[in-house]
């Protein structure tokens, strides 16, 4: 029986995962007793393979979720990392990963690890880590796979700062500090989203004034231009997320304006924003008020769900022949913790969970609380299966969708 779409589903609260068969509901694989980082998120990597950090554990976990299929674990390697994970990325050919560290459930940055791992090192784990500096920092690992820079992008003050993975793994034992090979300042202090382009090197960090870029060159980084977020006649507002649609050639962020307190987030205005890489044409497309976040890349399609006290929805934008275009916006049932007026939205509240393959139409909304994951089809517009799982999936839970051979991988930035 060939190979069908596999939906994997995290509770990072409950410490769940479980791996789905979309065909026909049926559960291939399950890990009890497994906390995945939600901010971390899944990382595609070649041979159907994908990766997340277990955030109680320390470990990156390498997951087959085909294997269960054949008789082989899902859990293929488990690699110990620095947590709490904050971001992963990995090189062009999966082979070379990056974790950074974050807050965590804390309220301040405390931590300045960063975790260098190589999947074919022989001898030893195959991980070392290292002290770097202070934040939240995002992370890309870009240029020739051979000796890829791993480029960390900071706030306060905003940088760029890159390392030779070659390096970091023959650093001392001991967290020792490493100090960069290249630096560029970044003009502001609000970085929020990465993105990688691996045929023309191109790296990308989100910020109030725009996506700057830069790319490898030699033994640094070398600065490029800044696409601003205004485009189509729209302007104001910033993104807090990146995501490559490799397939489309196209660099996707939703655009947040309006009101500054978190109070006010039902009032917040939400745009698709889209730059094509290769004719450099930028857009925006109105989605509508509330809490959009992140996006789901499908085949034609790119997915967004709309939080907002008089009812969510998910929304489908096309990515096919001609300009993009909203062309679905599909009612989400609601959820018995959603975030209320006069609250924030993320502070105690329930969230959503958006997923989609590369290679399919599927793409999958989690309700927060319920331990429910719909399922649409993005060529029709319709829900084509309600998945539900024995943990709550508080805080929205984490979600990855992947079909055979889609080559997710070439977004190689954890989501």
């Amino acid at each position: 029986m060939p190979l069908g779409p596999r939906l994997i589903v995290g509770d990072q609260v409950a410490g769940h995962i479980r791996v789905v068969d979309l065909r026909d509901g049926r559960t291939t694989a399950r890990l009890v007793g497994r906390h995945p980082a939600e901010h971390a998120g899944f990382l595609a990597l070649p041979r159907h393979r994908t990766a997340c950090v277990d955030d109680r554990a320390g470990e990156l976990l390498i997951l087959d979720p085909y294997g269960p299929d054949s008789g082989r674990p899902l859990i293929e390697r488990r690699i110990p990392v620095a947590v709490p994970a904050e971001h992963l990325a990995a090189d062009s050919t999966g082979r070379r990963i990056a974790v950074t560290t974050g807050l965590g459930r804390n309220w301040s940055a405390w931590s300045d690890q960063l975790t260098a791992v190589d999947l074919e090192a022989e001898g030893d784990a195959g991980a070392v880590r290292v002290r770097t500096r202070v934040g939240e920092p995002g992370v890309t690992v870009a240029g020739p796979p051979e000796d890829p820079l791993v480029v960390l992008r900071h706030r306060e003050p905003g940088e760029l700062t890159a390392y030779r993975h070659s390096a970091l793994m023959r650093a001392a034992p001991s967290c020792p500090p490493a100090e960069p090979v290249s630096a560029l300042s970044l003009p502001d202090d609000d970085g929020h989203g990465d993105a990688y382009d691996p045929p023309t090197g191109r790296l990308f960090a989100a910020a109030g004034s725009g996506v700057h870029t830069a790319r490898p060159d030699g033994g640094g980084l070398v600065a490029g231009e800044t696409i601003p977020w205004a485009a189509g006649g729209r302007g104001g507002g910033r993104g807090y997320y990146l995501r490559l649609d490799a397939a489309h050639r196209t660099l996707w962020s939703c655009v947040r304006s309006g009101p500054e307190a978190a109070e006010s987030w039902p009032d917040w205005a939400n745009d698709a924003w889209w730059h094509h890489l290769d004719s450099a044409t930028t857009g925006r497309l109105h989605l509508g008020p509330g809490l959009v976040f992140r996006l789901a890349v499908a085949a034609d399609h790119v997915a967004f769900s709309r939080v907002h006290p008089d009812g969510d929805e998910l929304l489908l934008v096309s990515t096919g022949d001609g300009p993009p275009a909203v062309t679905a916006r599909l009612p989400l049932p609601p959820m018995a913790g959603a975030p209320r007026r006069g609250g924030t939205p993320w502070d105690g509240v329930q969230r959503r969970a958006t997923a989609a393959s590369p290679g399919g139409s599927l793409v999958a909304v989690s309700r927060g609380g319920h331990g429910e994951v719909h399922v649409f089809d993005a060529a029709t517009a319709r829900q084509t299966a309600l998945v539900t799982v024995e943990t709550p999936l508080d805080e929205g839970g984490l979600l990855a969708l992947m079909t055979p051979d889609d080559e997710a991988h070439l977004d190689p930035v954890g989501r």
